[in-house]
């Protein structure tokens, strides 16, 4: 369905301002003492922030549904990259679409990385599953949170 192009095309969005924002935070400069890259790391994850709010703004008539959302056990790709498998649930006697904006968090619940994934077409009554991956390598114990979900 032609209405379910702006949301893939915001998902890309999201994913290549987190890669420029990684790939600023791994250059080199002549201040790369922690507090530089920690000032870095913050403020590419707040940009990444703004971009999944943007995607989120674009959905018209949503509602909240983090409590329609079920997330299997986070994994390590053999890239590095963390995923997590998400299931939502329709409990509408319509077709709906779910928007789900995925946390990466490490063990002290400092946050990694974002991802925001779209299930369409979920069936009235039935349920969906999409799968959250991180845009960068992840290292450690890490593990994902549902930040947010809308059904429309």
């Amino acid at each position: 369905m032609p209405a379910h192009r702006p949301h893939r095309r915001t998902t890309t969005t999201l994913l290549v301002t987190l890669a420029l924002a990684v790939t600023a935070l791994t250059s080199c400069s002549d201040d790369d003492t922690p507090t530089s890259v920690a000032s870095k790391a913050a403020s590419a994850f707040a940009s990444a922030t703004a971009e999944a709010g943007r995607q989120f703004d674009e959905i018209k008539g949503g509602i909240d549904a983090k409590g329609s959302v079920q997330l299997g056990d986070t994994t390590t790709d053999s890239d590095g990259r963390a995923s997590v498998e998400v299931t939502v649930e329709n409990t509408t006697d319509s077709t709906k679409s779910f928007a789900v904006q995925i946390n990466f968090k490490d063990e002290d619940d400092n946050l990694l990385d974002a991802s925001v994934v779209t299930v369409s077409d979920v069936a009235a009554n039935q349920s969906g599953k999409g799968t959250a991956r991180s845009t960068r390598d992840l290292s450690g114990d890490v593990r994902a949170e549902v930040e947010r979900a809308v059904r429309y």
